[in-house]
């Protein structure tokens, strides 16, 4: 879709392209040692804080010291002294460095979540990053997010502007949009975001990487019930499908405390990614969800998400149109999203150095507050209707946003009305399924004709992520996305 030249790769040994299930056999066979992949990541960071600025907390003692004793027990293990009789189960992220966004607590580092001021150090790790050390991955630092992750975009008075590595004047999305662009540029093979209306998705599209938003309580979110009154789950960011499922597998799992709970999946979701699904039926959707402002379908996006329904029809999939009936489901949706921000304002330690616009949100969140449970109680409603398309088919394709991305300061406006004006203009399709609670993947659809990235994703009913993901897995087959990265596209345009 695009007249600019494409640039195409095939990954160096010991480059920044290499992705995290390449990385971890290199160095389970002793190719390359974790502390050669942190060094490099932390230079790369370095190098690029000035420009893409997708870090707010780097971690380079901790991640050095944990690289070393990594590469201790990978040589162990190579000598055949670490056997699983000694009591230590495969670590299938051993050596690797992860970025993690920076609204989940890791021991030592504060949890801005975007916002200003002195915040304490996390006494302890929350569930899901003991899930990634436990799995032997080594977490170079955090990334940027706007406050309390609001907005499509990453940009704050905390922490300055992320930019998209396509091109620096453009916004890399938000609000996992540091963690993005930190695995869009190839400062880290991966990372792990939070998506509460798209935030794992939209930087996903924007920024040409795979981006999975799994079931709601696939991943714990210990040692809180839930986030953000249900909306939000942790997702993997990355260049293919295959890395993001070995992500998925490493974080799944639920606590007591955690208010949605799931079984253990049938099949490891790597397993699904090796894998073609069977003949499927697909539904082509590109109605925006009702969200009382006005949007419409940019041509590019357009144009991008229909060749990838001519794909999914070449691969042998059946191919048809349909309309979710979506109804007022944004009045289940802001109750939640605003209550979640009084939340997380009543968490900074000076609150005069919130956004004027967080302000407002927070006041609004406890106005709603006494709303909460008919917002609840009207899920079970919302799912049970939404659910009769897939009576029709398997999996729904539509666009992830409206736009190319936007250039930086588009979308962040000075007054929420503008601001809200805008952003559902650019991303009016990817918070339904947040509401829903069920399972989606952006997969990248092309590039528009100045080279900016698109994306669409994959919309499936509940727990059906091995699904979405073979079958995502497949297009990726044809595609082969992963070799497109933005190459010399990091210097600012005129």
């Amino acid at each position: 879709m695009s007249d600019a030249p494409e640039v195409l790769v095939e990954p160096e040994r010991d480059g920044p392209l290499d992705g995290v299930a390449v990385l971890a056999a290199r160095l389970a066979r002793g190719e390359v040692s974790s502390r050669e992949l942190v060094e490099a990541a932390l230079d790369r960071i370095e190098a690029t804080q000035s420009t893409l600025n997708a870090f707010r907390r780097v971690r380079t003692q901790e991640a050095l010291a944990e690289a070393v004793a990594a590469d201790t027990e990978l040589a162990a293990t190579a000598a055949g002294r670490d056997r699983p009789a000694a009591g230590r189960r495969h670590r299938p992220l051993l050596g690797v460095p992860i970025a993690i966004k920076d609204d989940t607590d890791i021991a030592g580092l504060p949890t801005a979540f975007g916002a200003m001021g002195e915040f304490p150090p996390a006494v302890r790790d929350s569930e899901m990053v003991r899930r990634l050390k436990a799995a032997g991955a080594v977490i170079v630092g955090k990334t940027n997010t706007p406050e309390f992750g609001q907005w499509p975009f990453t940009e704050g008075r905390a922490f300055g502007v992320t930019r998209n590595p396509w091109n620096l004047d453009h916004s890399p999305g938000g609000s996992s949009g540091g963690a993005a662009a930190a695995v869009a540029a190839g400062l880290v093979p991966g990372a792990i975001g939070s998506d509460g209306a798209g935030s794992v998705r939209i930087p996903a599209a924007w920024t040409h990487l795979v981006g999975i938003k799994p079931q709601r309580g696939r991943i714990s979110n210990a040692p809180v019930r839930e986030q953000f009154n249900g909306l939000t789950v942790y997702g993997p960011l990355t260049r293919t499908v295959a890395d993001g499922a070995l992500l998925l597998d490493a974080l799944v799992g639920s606590l007591p405390v955690d208010r949605d709970r799931l079984p253990t999946p049938l099949e490891p979701f790597l397993a699904a990614a090796g894998h073609p699904p069977p003949r499927l039926r697909i539904g082509l959707s590109l109605h925006r969800p009702y969200s009382g402002m006005p949007a419409s379908l940019d041509p590019a996006v357009r144009a991008a998400v229909e060749r990838m329904a001519e794909v999914l029809a070449q691969l042998g999939h059946d191919v048809v149109p349909v309309e979710p009936p979506y109804g007022l489901l944004g009045t289940i949706f802001l109750p939640r999203s605003m209550d979640g921000i009084r939340d997380w304002a009543g968490r900074v330690p000076d609150p005069s150095q919130l956004d004027p616009r967080t302000v407002a949100n927070a006041r609004t969140g406890r106005l709603l507050r006494p709303f909460l449970p008919l917002t609840r109680a009207a899920e079970p409603l919302a799912r049970l209707n939404i659910s009769r398309i897939f009576r029709r088919v398997d999996v729904v394709l539509a666009p992830t946003t409206a736009t190319p991305p936007p250039r930086v300061g588009e979308l962040n406006r000075d007054t929420n009305w503008a601001t809200d004006q805008a952003i559902v203009a650019a991303c009016p399709f990817a918070w339904p399924w947040n509401v829903l609670g069920w399972p989606a993947v952006n997969v990248p659809a092309g590039r528009t004709a100045a080279g900016l990235p698109v994306g669409a994703q994959l919309m499936g009913p509940a727990s059906s992520e091995a699904l979405l993901i073979s079958l995502a897995a497949q297009v990726e087959d044809r595609e082969r996305w992963h070799l497109h990265h933005p190459g010399e596209r990091t210097t600012r345009t005129a």
